[in-house]
């Protein structure tokens, strides 16, 4: 027999955090004790009742009537890779739009597939150039899909999917749209866009635990599936197969769903719909807004120019001589805050300050910005005390004030 492990007797703590990375968010108590709720049976009649809820609450939070509008069962890249291995068969040419590490993996689905990938690339840090992209849908008539990042999780840059999408439409394309830092946090409006396959992460704006991939497929997807030939190389993600388990009528088995971790997405989801797309998507502004002043305060400069820039996701330079993984290590050990590192061709050159979802609140950007100057300042950069934590309150004062005007004084009669 083979020893016990040589590990403490005790339960695993996890110490506490404010996360302000890149993913996963803070997430709220109430969707913590949502996953503590009793687990039952995923064909239970009253948990086929919750998934039925929880497909129109995820209907909100993509704005679509699409009846294919589910959770997967796996990150925000099990979404990714269910949208490919469906639409894309052996041969099929894909147009797609790579400005990130996040395009360049659906270059890898793409391959992976045994499609044929055309490349649109832009610079890291700006979005996808629709110029660029009506020029290749031009040069390839027969491509079959366009695939593009909304969100650019790896730099911050929001592309405009309206423009990409109606430019798929007007060639006859298919489009593969990734959500997986936008939902929730900026508009995503999927039936006025007539994108056909979105994927999400729960992880993110909607501050789920991870684990989950909100997607949604039109119709001209269903008719799509319907008519392959090949068969899907995905046992999992075979969309044909998961109709009868995520359909309209009835259930029928296909794999043991993660019940606990759809309750917490469903009230993660209630709670969004509770405070409103249009109020969650200002305020991820608001503090968006009151954390660029703070920073600017200290110096730092953004990567994204501001028309394109994400306001969950706010990706920084590095200021000069400063070392990258000292910063990022003094900010957890010392204050508790984790913050996230650049991703490929930006490693050691940025840093990535998320404020999605629960973790976008007023109480965490003072916090980012104090905690910013300290290790800042023991880092020998000449940093002014509270200046920064002084420009965020004053510009949460503004913001007030534009919201929400002073009234002229009224003369009584007398």
């Amino acid at each position: 027999m083979l020893q016990q492990p040589e590990i403490s007797p005790n339960s695993y703590a996890p110490p506490q955090r404010r996360l302000l990375g890149p993913g996963p968010s803070d997430i709220s108590t109430r969707v913590l004790q949502a996953l503590a709720k009793p687990t039952i049976g995923y064909l239970d009649p009253s948990f086929v009742g919750m998934m039925e809820e929880l497909k129109s609450l995820l209907r909100y939070a993509f704005q679509t009537t699409n009846a294919l509008t589910f959770p997967v069962s796996g990150p925000g890249s099990a979404g990714m890779e269910m949208c490919f291995v469906n639409l894309v068969d052996r041969g099929d040419k894909v147009i797609v739009c790579r400005n990130g590490v996040f395009g360049g993996r659906m270059v890898e689905n793409v391959e992976r597939c045994g499609g044929t990938p055309v490349i649109i690339d832009d610079v890291w840090g700006q979005p996808v150039d629709p110029n660029k992209v009506e020029e290749a849908l031009k040069q390839h008539p027969d491509a079959k899909v366009l695939a593009f990042v909304h969100a650019e999780t790896s730099t911050g840059a929001l592309s405009d999917a309206k423009v990409l999408c109606a430019l798929a439409q007007k060639y006859g394309c298919l489009t593969i749209v990734d959500t997986v830092t936008s939902l929730g946090g900026v508009p995503v409006n999927v039936d006025e866009w007539s994108a056909d396959a979105v994927y999400s992460g729960s992880q993110k704006c909607l501050s789920c635990t991870p684990g989950l991939s909100p997607i949604t497929f039109s119709e001209r997807v269903v008719e799509q599936v319907g008519k392959r030939k090949q068969k899907c190389q995905s046992w999992f993600l075979d969309l044909k197969l998961l109709l009868g388990y995520w359909g309209e009528t009835t259930r029928t088995y296909h794999h043991t769903a993660p019940t606990n971790s759809l309750y917490a997405l469903h009230e993660s989801l209630l709670a969004l719909q509770q405070e409103g797309l249009e109020q969650a998507w200002a305020r991820h502004q608001s503090n968006h807004i009151a954390l660029k002043d703070g920073l600017a305060a200290l110096g730092i400069d953004f990567v994204v120019a501001e028309q394109s820039r994400l306001p969950q996701l706010n990706s920084i330079y590095i200021p000069s001589g400063l070392d990258d993984k000292a910063v990022r290590a003094e900010m957890l050990q010392q204050h508790g805050i984790e913050i996230g590192a650049g991703l490929g061709a930006l490693a050691g050159k940025i840093w990535r300050i998320g404020l999605m979802g629960y973790s976008s609140r007023v109480e965490n950007v003072i916090a980012c910005l104090n905690a910013l100057e300290s290790v800042l300042t023991n880092q020998a950069r000449d940093c002014e005390p509270g200046a920064a934590v002084a420009a965020a309150y004053r510009s949460y004062a503004q913001q007030s004030l534009v919201a929400h005007p002073p009234r002229a004084a009224v003369c009584q009669p007398g």
